[in-house]
């Protein structure tokens, strides 16, 4: 398996296929890039694959030192530049989207579209904003994670779902948990992620893919922003839980690689 150094740290990443733009498969916190497994194969039919562990996460190696957002930039810089890309379209789970907003701004129009999947866009609601708190809260961290777990699994019926979310992003521990909920909540501190991206120098496309909340309020929300941007795309996937990708595979593949070959046929054949 390939591996790229950030500032000497060993971050493990997979590589399928050829092609430009790449995906650039980012994991949120407390996850691998086995995420991405039941969609990974499926876009690498069109177009070239890379999924990454963070640091301290997965195959990659831990950091030994305190870490956030900035390092895991730097993390996503260091795979872009061992894998020799050229563009890449960064694909995200929830709050990963943080990383490839600030991928945009240090690499520019080489980031040329962004994938978002199950993001909170618009403002934090007030029980997410709790639950970041007593993630931070030793006392109360376990409780807090059992909460969310217990909200991203939903009724879900499909078996693997649960496993990723109780054993794969279980086995992390309070200073994992306590660490994505403090770099979460100062990213929101910027603003949402639509307002982010609505101060961008250029706009960047992004298309959203969620399932959850099920509230229609969200959805046309979401809606009406993007009848007002056009650079903002929504869909809803038929699922229930947190991981559309893991859920609904083949819906959540096909909507990406829509959405990916549109930017291609607009940019034309320089694109490549």
């Amino acid at each position: 398996m390939p591996i790229a150094f950030s500032r000497s740290l060993r971050i493990q990443y997979n590589d399928l296929a050829r092609g430009s733009p790449a995906i650039l498969c980012l994991p949120g916190w407390c996850e691998n890039k086995t995420a991405f497994w039941r969609i990974t194969h499926a876009l690498a039919k069109e177009h070239r694959v890379i999924a990454l562990d963070w640091r301290g996460h997965g195959k990659s190696a831990a950091a030994g030192v305190e870490f956030g957002n900035e390092e895991m930039v730097e993390d996503a810089v260091a795979v872009i530049r061992a894998s020799g890309v050229g563009t890449v379209v960064p694909l995200c789970v929830s709050h990963a989207g943080w990383v490839a907003l600030e991928l945009r701004r240090r690499l520019g129009e080489r980031v040329v579209r962004m994938v978002a999947l199950d993001w909170i866009v618009g403002p934090p609601p007030p029980p997410f904003r709790a639950a970041l708190l007593a993630l931070q809260d030793r006392a109360h961290w376990l409780a807090a994670r059992g909460e969310l777990f217990k909200l991203w699994i939903a009724d879900c019926e499909v078996s693997h779902v649960a496993r990723h979310i109780r054993e794969e992003m279980g086995s992390y521990g309070f200073e994992m948990w306590a660490r994505a909920a403090r770099e979460i909540e100062r990213a929101y501190l910027k603003g949402p992620p639509l307002e982010v991206l609505s101060r961008l120098e250029t706009s960047l496309p992004l298309l959203h893919l969620y399932a959850q909340p099920r509230d229609p309020a969200y959805l046309a929300f979401q809606q009406e922003f993007a009848r007002a941007h056009k650079w903002f795309q929504v869909q809803r996937i038929e699922g229930r839980s947190h991981f559309p990708a893991l859920e609904a595979p083949d819906a959540v593949a096909q909507a990406i690689l829509s959405f990916v070959n549109a930017g291609q046929r607009r940019a034309g054949p320089l694109a490549k």
